[in-house]
């Protein structure tokens, strides 16, 4: 095939073949095709877009670049979650074990932190000794044995995605949202899923920060999904405040520990129950998504649940000491507190500020080779609506210097506005696409 060819045709509006789209991504992939011809293609398609059909044809392209992993020797439904990530996201960890407490299995894939948002495998290999570089066999063993497994990708699962990532990140072409969809969908349909829920956000500290955007990106996954014969359903939920209040690797983890044992309630738990409700609807476990919310309820309420998380951190190699007794988790060097200089109701968080504050105290990585600090974070109080006087604790937070404090805590100031008057209250489940 002519890649000049290829490249005029998607310059000049046209739709590519799902030939002509396995040329390109297949050559790129062999390093066959240099950088400067394939950022050509990524950014016609970035400009004119791809097709249901094309973006189809990129996702298969993508998939079977690799492996995909075969779990047919499980006789369980398979279901997973895929969030697009945000500022205190840390579902996963708490439904992953309370869906494979229904008999379901979650064979879980996730990544690391990206920009201002922090990653799965970050979050739990602030558990000393946690494993998320299992293998493919490791991966499968856990599966049949206790319904959960969190790792990372390995180089077998869609090594195109890494590759093509990695020239989108340098040619402004990462929010395309078909590359978006041949990306995610791409490493999810090699788990060896039958299910997918999906957590796109929408809001200041997401990615998609128009509710439109988030609506399309929300349906190009489904039809993409659907296009692979996989039962999917899709939440638009809210990225304009933190999740939880916990931001920060293990922070996070602690908090995801007090939800399993039921002894918080918020937006988190709230999400994380109804997401959780979904993957049980949709692996054949309840008649609805709320009955299957009811159930997720009902598990962490008996202790299943956070039984189960100790399991998955056992059998991963993690010191399930800090599970049952995360007080004695090794404390941050330094502590602050930020209390808000006005008084008020909260009216605006600037979620993305938030997250780059956390990233300031170490929380995440600036670049490649930044290393984490597990202790580092924000305890975050202040929730949209809520009144707060100036004696008022609005964050908490935690590093290895003063330095970095105080870069974070002018950051989070600048992040948090205040009115006289009480904002309308903000959906946290704003749509279901079904």
């Amino acid at each position: 095939m002519n890649v000049v060819e290829i490249i005029r045709k998607k310059r000049d509006k046209n739709s590519l073949t799902e030939e002509e789209i396995q040329f390109m991504v297949s050559s790129y992939t062999k390093q066959k095709l240099p950088d400067y011809q394939f950022s050509a293609f990524l950014m016609a398609g970035f400009i004119n877009g791809f097709s249901k059909e094309e973006t189809s044809y990129l996702t298969r392209a993508m998939l079977y670049s690799g492996k995909i992993i075969d779990l047919s020797g499980i006789e369980s439904v398979k279901i997973d979650k895929h969030s697009t990530g945000g500022v205190g996201d840390k579902t996963s960890l708490i439904l992953a074990p309370i869906v494979a407490c229904t008999g379901i299995c979650v064979p879980m894939i996730s990544g690391r932190g990206l920009g201002h948002t922090g990653g799965t495998l970050d979050k739990l290999e602030s558990i000393p000794g946690f494993r998320t570089n299992l293998n493919l066999r490791e991966y499968k063993k856990q599966l049949q044995k206790i319904g959960a497994v969190l790792i990372g990708q390995t180089q077998e699962i869609a090594p195109a995605d890494k590759i093509i990532y990695s020239l989108r990140d340098v040619t402004a072409t990462v929010e395309s949202i078909p590359l978006i969809t041949g990306s995610i969908m791409s490493k999810k349909l090699a788990e060896g899923i039958d299910g997918l829920v999906l957590d796109v956000k929408t809001g200041s500290g997401a990615f998609m920060k128009k509710y439109e955007d988030a609506i399309m990106l929300a349906e190009a996954l489904i039809d993409t999904a659907k296009s692979f014969k996989k039962n999917v359903l899709a939440f638009i939920t809210d990225m304009n405040q933190p999740l939880g209040n916990y931001i920060g690797n293990w922070l996070e983890v602690y908090e995801c520990i007090k939800v399993l044992k039921n002894e918080v309630e918020n937006d988190l738990s709230e999400l994380s129950l109804s997401l959780a409700g979904a993957m049980i609807y949709l692996g054949k476990k309840a008649g609805s998504i709320e009955e299957g919310t009811e159930i997720a309820g009902e598990i962490v309420k008996s202790g299943k649940a956070f039984d189960k998380f100790s399991e998955i951190v056992r059998h991963q190699g993690g010191n399930v000491k800090f599970i049952n007794d995360p007080e004695t988790y090794p404390n941050a060097k330094y502590y602050d507190s930020v209390k808000l200089e006005i008084e008020g109701y909260v009216s605006e968080i600037n979620n993305y500020e938030l997250g780059m504050a956390a990233l300031e105290l170490g929380a995440g990585r600036k670049i490649m080779d930044d290393k984490i600090d597990p202790t580092a974070g924000i305890v975050f109080y202040a929730k949209l609506g809520e009144k707060f006087d100036k004696n008022r604790i609005a964050a908490e937070l935690y590093s290895s210097s003063r330095k970095r404090n105080e870069k974070a805590k002018e950051r989070i100031l600048n992040a948090v506005k205040v009115s006289k008057t009480k904002p309308p209250k903000q959906e946290l489940i704003k749509k279901i696409i079904t």
